[in-house]
């Protein structure tokens, strides 16, 4: 037990055995993706369903090894939120494609896909750099909420009447600053309410310059900041000295490489 327990944290520490798992997950998406066309579905359905079912037990597998790989406390398996995403992955994937599960069955196999974030580590330190940007990033949204609720009262007030298909009624209002939040036609618009008010286009570059330039800055600032907080952590983890559990596996390793020296020793003697 112990040498199964040994080889299976060897092979979950090994590069290769990362990119054999993202190899899977990579050509899982191609088949997915192959699914989607009839003529292919039509010709191949039963070699594609194979090789779903090739990818769902390498998944099996995987997690199999990674929990033995914990012994004899395999429960910590579940400690880490990806592994948890990883397993609910292969619970959901079990569910029959047929009846009336039949849509939760494909929308399972789609998270498969979603397993790469998983099984690379600069992904995953963007995911965690994204959530613990979340309470910041209300606060930007929130912060932008007002300054168009603003401008958007401002637009209805200064140009419903000349340009209605744009400033009509406050919902269309904030929909109309939205669009503009991507830049996306906004001078035509400012041009439109300049025949009729000639320094409307303060009012336009102000809030360009405000929504957009500002605040989406504002936006990309934090979320560079997340990331580089979660690269320091995971540094910081990185230079940790080793867990008791870790050492702890050492040790029985050392005594089992200290035993078969002993036998080898000892049937040396007896020759």
């Amino acid at each position: 037990m112990t040498n199964l327990v040994q080889f299976s944290d060897r092979l979950t520490r090994a590069h290769s055995f990362d990119y054999f798992i993202i190899g899977v997950i990579i050509a899982n998406g191609i088949l997915l993706g192959l699914e989607t066309s009839p003529a292919i579905n039509n010709s191949y359905g039963k070699l594609l369903h194979l090789g779903n079912q090739i990818a769902l037990g390498i998944f099996i597998v995987e997690a199999a090894i990674k929990m033995v790989a914990k012994a004899p406390r395999s429960y910590r398996y579940f400690k880490d939120g990806w592994n948890v995403f990883d397993f609910m992955v292969i619970v959901f994937s079990l569910i029959p494609a047929t009846g009336q599960f039949a849509m939760i069955a494909r929308l399972a196999r789609l998270l498969r896909v979603v397993r790469l974030i998983s099984a690379i580590e600069d992904l995953r330190l963007i995911v965690a750099a994204l959530v613990r940007s979340i309470p910041s990033v209300v606060h930007v949204i929130l912060l932008m909420s007002i300054v168009v609720y603003i401008y958007a009262i401002m637009g209805y007030h200064l140009f419903h009447e000349q340009d209605p298909d744009n400033w009509r009624n406050l919902g269309i209002a904030l929909l109309t600053l939205f669009n503009m939040t991507t830049l996306e036609g906004w001078t035509e618009i400012m041009y439109t309410a300049m025949e009729v008010h000639p320094l409307a286009w303060i009012y336009f570059v102000s809030f360009v310059v405000i929504g957009t330039f500002v605040v989406i800055n504002m936006f990309i600032a934090i979320i560079i900041n997340s990331l580089d907080e979660a690269k320091r952590e995971k540094l910081e983890e990185l230079e940790m000295p080793p867990s008791s559990d870790r050492l702890l596996q050492e040790i029985r390793a050392t005594q089992a490489a200290l035993q078969r020296l002993e036998q080898r020793l000892e049937h040396q003697n007896e020759e």
